[in-house]
């Protein structure tokens, strides 16, 4: 088996660190030499209820990405909404509305 370079990125690196261990976990397991600890974390990873809360953690990603959208829509609404304002009073002739301060 021929050495790879290591990767470029942070990420890609965990990444490639973490298939060589399951590689390596997958070796052991067929050989017969795998540690109880190598076992343990295998069988936990097949369990139901780590199936379960994986499901459960991508159904929040996808919660958290809708969100993350619904609240971008908003702030574009918003914009688009005091634009729509002050062009309707640049239309009547009153000019642009005078700057509210924040601390108001």
């Amino acid at each position: 088996m021929g050495r790879r370079s290591p990767a470029r990125t942070l990420e890609a690196r965990e990444q490639q660190l973490s298939k060589a261990a399951y590689d390596l976990a997958e070796r052991q397991i067929n050989d017969g030499t795998a540690s109880s600890q190598v076992i343990t974390h295998f069988l936990k990873m097949g369990s139901t209820r780590e199936l379960v809360e994986q499901e459960r953690l991508r159904g929040q990603i996808e919660v958290d990405r809708v969100k993350a959208k619904q609240l971008e829509a908003q702030e574009r609404m918003e914009t688009l909404v005091t634009e729509a304002f002050e062009a309707f009073r640049s239309y009547s002739g009153q000019g642009p509305a005078p700057e509210l301060d924040p601390g108001d």
